[in-house]
């Protein structure tokens, strides 16, 4: 290895990277404007959805079966319709996502110790929204059932047996279900993905599309020394943006960073290199920067998909999660949030370094050979 030669190269990409303004406007604010949209766009939890009632008890018990729906904040009633098929043509509508009808008996068969039933009305067509409201729906009802039961039990002088199984639940690392904390750190993942395998693919292009590679490929360097002269102004690059990432979860979403900073960083050189040698490797297939383009959007798309970005791992087909783990983007989302959210060391993510190591040594090899193939007479 000759540094001095490497070093003049590794400059010239400094260079030409900072004489790109694009690409340098990008990289400072990509992170900032992804982090901000998906962090406040992106919830799980499914709050105020529209709601229509068609009350025809109209009691006060009613009336405080609707308050405790509204009160969770789960529903919002933005209308009281006057018959059932008012209720169906404003859910069919889209205008409320939720419809709720009190039978006319609802008061009379609680005050007479008889089960009774409140139908419930959810568009599923959005599956994120109909599970939210089902969960709720299901609790408040439950909890209503307990309290009419305790209220009964109290009249009659006795006390209200306890449930044979109580299950003592604790909720670690993310108790309060903030979306953006689990979101976070697979955008900084997503982030690199991005900007890096885009960047260094098209990079390469560009200089064989100029005739500088032809140049380059003159000199005394050795391919590889090449190769990795012009990903370090890259590997910078991403360092940049997640710190920018950091940053932002920190202090905008009040994220929790509990384990090793100096751990974090120095994991995320492995998977920055990855993700720049997977760039190497569509540079040799593709013949000019739209082709380069097209194959990283290509790439990225399903590593996104399939990563556990969105999307739990446990939950996907096993030949769609062994193909999710071809991508070295699933293996840092795992590292992020174990060390982010859990505090972790590297005993929790060695298998997650391990993989990255190992896709670094296969794709770096192999691109390096491809490279040969494609640009060295």
């Amino acid at each position: 290895m000759n540094w001095e030669r490497m070093h003049a190269l590794i400059v010239k990409e400094f260079i030409q990277l900072m004489r790109d303004r694009i690409t340098l406007a990008i990289v400072v604010f990509m992170p900032l404007a992804q982090l901000l949209i998906f962090g406040f766009a992106i919830n799980t939890d499914i709050k105020h959805l529209r709601t229509v009632v068609f009350d025809q008890s109209r009691t006060q018990e009613s009336r405080e079966m609707i308050n405790s729906l509204t009160s969770s904040n789960y529903f919002d009633v933005i209308k009281y319709a006057g018959s059932v098929k008012e209720v169906d043509q404003t859910v069919e509508s889209g205008r409320a996502k939720v419809g709720i009808v009190f039978p006319p008996d609802y008061a009379s068969r609680i005050k007479g110790g008889r089960q009774t039933s409140v139908q419930v009305i959810i568009d599923a067509t959005d599956n994120l929204s109909a599970s939210s409201a089902l969960a709720a729906a299901q609790t408040i009802g439950m909890l209503k059932s307990q309290e009419i039961l305790a209220e009964k039990f109290s009249r009659l002088g006795m006390k209200i047996p306890g449930q044979a199984v109580d299950m003592r639940i604790r909720l670690w690392y993310n108790p309060d279900f903030i979306t953006s904390w689990y979101i976070v750190p697979g955008i900084m993942g997503l982030l690199l993905t991005l900007t890096l395998i885009s960047m260094m693919s098209m990079a390469i292009v560009r200089e064989s599309e100029q005739g500088t590679l032809e140049q380059l490929l003159v000199t005394p360097m050795k391919i590889w020394e090449l190769l990795f002269s012009k990903i370090i102004p890259y590997i910078v690059v991403g360092y940049v943006q997640v710190f920018i990432s950091i940053v932002v979860g920190i202090f905008v979403f009040n994220m929790p960073f509990l384990g090793s900073l100096t751990l974090f960083y120095f994991l995320t050189f492995f998977y920055v290199v990855a993700s720049l040698s997977l760039g190497i490797m569509i540079s040799c297939f593709a013949q000019n920067q739209t082709q380069a383009l097209q194959m990283s959007v290509f790439i990225i798309l399903p590593s996104v998909l399939l990563s556990g970005f969105v999307f739990p791992l446990e939950s996907m087909p096993a030949g769609f999660r062994y193909l999710g783990e071809c991508f070295p983007i699933t293996y840092y989302i795992s590292l992020s949030r174990q060390i982010i959210l859990k505090g972790g060391g590297l005993a929790y993510v060695w298998q997650d370094t391990l993989a990255l190591v190992a896709y670094i040594a296969v794709m770096f090899t192999a691109s390096i050979l491809m490279f040969k193939r494609r640009f060295v007479p």
